[in-house]
């Protein structure tokens, strides 16, 4: 049997429906008609599923005396919130009692940014000193029990629960011996307080709002926890002040707050801030592919973004000088790899060939690595020490056994931090041949003319990595994610990357 945490006095108020079909109709209504009012200035529709409804109205209220942002919320079972909104096509923001929901609104173009707040896990909720001794699946079925279940075609709870039972082969025994089905959680829940039901089968942090409710753990309900999540919905007028709203309800210092303290167990949340700051360190190579990318999402969710573009020899050199950046976009896995200890594992996002440019009309005949090694050639690299770029174009000399004559040759006579110096070289026609990223040569190719590399070791892996130190780490998943969407990687095509990550499915 659960321990309960803290048990808090349910709010005696629950939802008079009729069954699921009446609270659809009504809901996409209310949805209709909202969507033909002009919204007030400074106000946000939230739509909510039913049992998350005490430390969300708190945490609303809160906010609004904090910040002057009044948030009107309706709630419904997570599945009939989410049909109506396909439906009605309006408001700001939804928060299901399962991500899956979340998930299925982007899925269909809903809904873009997504925010985990709690784990919930599915129990059989009894009244405190369980009466009826319910300890297993068989308890349920008998007679004399007047089980209840949450409709699974509205409410996330019982979706839940028909997988996990389906899959232990229960579901049409307890469908059967349910006295009632109630589109909500915390219809159940009222009812079994009340006494007029011996048993649901709800959430554990429903029955911890009710002093005189515990929860039961079946084995059958073992790895089936599901996170609450709240999205931001496509059709939002203000997507700015639901992001802030999002960040506030989902800070461990502000609204996980009231979730924990109201019988949840609430995710590790990012710290509050009104406008967060970040720090962001990328290679330079990176510049044109992200910064309009970075540009938007400081504008679309209120936060500010310093970015520092750089060698990445360089940018580790400030690190272990004691620079801190938030996250970091490293040129290459090595460069991550030296900093490592800093930093989360790298999500790889893009990849970068490494390739040879020559003066228009190849003047020289170069065609591979050996003839950069001919005498007579002028020939610029990246800094060994101060980029990727530099690193890898040595190393590849070095896997191809042509290392010694590169030095013997002395055709190196310019180095380079980036290699977008080394491109303006070669088109003033101060140099024979550089090696730079094809991203690098994508601007210059009517300047110049290219060379392949074919070597396995020419290949640069661009990964992104969030500090352990920071205090923004959800806010800097979604920045990764805004990196990785369909436009974002558009960008990186057209400067010649390849593409290492799958784009998230439902953002624009």
């Amino acid at each position: 049997m659960l321990s309960k945490k803290r048990l808090g006095r349910a709010n005696g108020v629950t939802l008079t429906v009729l069954g699921s079909l009446t609270l659809l109709a009504a809901l996409v209504w209310s949805l209709r008609g909202e969507a033909e009012e002009q919204p007030l200035a400074g106000s946000l529709t939230l739509y909510c599923a039913a049992g998350l409804k005490p430390p969300v109205e708190a945490a609303a209220r809160e906010y609004e005396e904090r910040y002057g942002v009044r948030v009107d919320i309706t709630y419904g079972g997570s599945g009939t919130l989410l049909s109506s909104l396909k439906v009605a096509e309006s408001g700001d923001l939804y928060l299901a009692a399962d991500e899956s929901y979340c998930e299925l609104a982007r899925a269909e173009g809903l809904a873009r940014e997504s925010f985990p707040l709690a784990t919930m896990r599915p129990v059989v909720g009894v009244q405190r000193g369980n009466p009826r001794g319910i300890a297993r699946v068989a308890d349920l079925l008998g007679p004399e029990i007047r089980l209840g279940v949450a409709n699974p075609e509205a409410a996330a709870a019982g979706r839940v629960v028909r997988s996990a039972l389906t899959d232990s082969g229960d579901w049409d025994d307890v469908q059967r011996a349910a006295k009632v089905t109630k589109p909500t959680v915390m219809d159940l829940a009222n009812d079994l307080n009340l006494g007029s039901l011996d048993a649901a089968l709800v959430w554990d942090s429903t029955v911890n709002q009710f002093d005189e409710l515990v929860g039961v753990e079946l084995p059958e309900f073992e790895g089936w926890s599901k996170s609450v999540t709240i999205c931001v919905l496509e059709s939002s007028t203000e997507p700015t002040a639901a992001l802030r709203f999002c960040r506030f309800l989902s800070a461990r210092d502000a609204g996980l707050l009231l979730f924990e303290e109201m019988g949840y167990e609430p995710v590790e949340g990012d710290l509050w801030k009104e406008r967060p700051e970040l720090l962001l360190f990328s290679g330079g190579m990176l510049n044109a592919a992200i910064d309009d990318t970075v540009r938007a999402f400081e504008e679309r969710e209120g936060v500010s973004v310093t970015r520092v573009y750089n060698g990445c020899g360089i940018l580790v050199a400030q690190m272990n000088a004691g620079a801190s950046p938030d996250a970091y976009f490293s040129c290459d896995q090595t460069f991550l790899d030296v900093v490592s200890e800093r930093f989360q594992p790298g999500t790889t996002v893009s990849s970068n060939r490494m390739v040879i440019l020559v003066r228009k009309g190849n003047p020289s005949g170069v065609r591979g690595l050996e003839d950069l090694c001919v005498p007579g050639l002028e020939v610029g690299l990246g800094h060994p020490e101060k980029s990727a770029l530099g690193a890898l174009s040595y190393n590849v000399f070095e896997e191809a056994g042509l290392s010694e004559r590169l030095k013997a040759s002395g055709n190196v006579i310019l180095d380079s931090a980036t290699g977008d110096f080394l491109v303006n070289q070669m088109r003033t026609g101060s140099l024979d041949a550089v090696i730079v990223y094809r991203s690098n040569a994508a601007a210059a190719l009517e300047d110049v003319d290219l060379v392949e590399i074919d070597r396995p070791g020419a290949l640069a892996t661009q990964p992104f990595a969030i500090s352990h130190a920071t205090e923004h780490k959800r806010t800097l998943a979604r920045l990764l994610d805004a990196i990785s969407i369909a436009s974002s990687r558009e960008r990186f095509d057209a400067l010649g990357f390849g593409w290492e990550r799958e784009h998230k499915e439902g953002s624009k």
